[in-house]
């Protein structure tokens, strides 16, 4: 008896699906609400060909005006009793946020200016999370400073030639704001970092 012709298997959309569980509400905010020196940092991801990625994941931290990484519980605080999310203590400065990206592509966090930490200028490490990649992605965004000076010297910005160098620094914006656009490919691919 001859078997059935084989019919074709359903399609799959290849995971990890980042915005499912892993964002939560307030993600973005590492300060409290309100707070008096708080900025506000904001830009895309963008694919090679320029174009928004949707379901991007980002997380950033860092530390606070004092030069210290925050000791402050977490930004994502969980109720003790039923596992739910608790909410932020709205007090402390955590120097962490977990943000997805929009449909167009957009994100948008709350945070204090970094100060320096050692021979380091201040800056903020960034981790992406996004589809298409296989291992999620390092870099850094150095704030240009309030006075407008330049960005102070740091070992890897010095190492970078001026056109890589640019494609970590954001850019200054009215009323305390900043854009940093992260590229994955193309000709002004943001510089990833590797550890190792």
């Amino acid at each position: 008896m001859t078997p059935p012709p084989a019919l074709p298997t359903p399609a799959h959309t290849i995971g990890p699906f980042y915005g499912y569980a892993l964002p939560f509400p307030d993600g973005g905010d590492a300060t409290p609400h309100g707070h008096p020196d708080a900025l506000t940092l904001h830009g895309h991801v963008l694919d090679g060909a320029g174009a928004p990625v949707p379901d991007a994941l980002l997380e950033f931290w860092g530390p606070g005006p004092d030069g210290e990484l925050p000791r402050a519980a977490g930004s994502l605080r969980r109720n003790p009793a039923t596992g739910g999310f608790l909410g932020r203590d709205g007090v402390g400065f955590t120097g962490f946020t977990r943000v997805p990206t929009d449909a167009d592509g957009h994100w948008t966090i709350r945070t204090l200016r970094p100060a320096a930490r050692g021979e380091r200028a201040p800056h903020l490490a960034v981790c992406v999370f996004a589809r298409g990649l296989t291992r999620h992605l390092f870099t850094r965004v150095y704030l240009p400073e309030p006075d407008g000076r330049p960005t102070p010297a740091d070992p890897l910005l010095d190492a970078l030639p001026p056109e890589r160098r640019a494609t970590l620094l954001a850019t200054a914006e009215p009323r305390g704001t900043h854009r940093f656009d992260i590229r994955l490919q193309g000709g002004a691919e943001t510089v990833f970092l590797e550890f190792g």
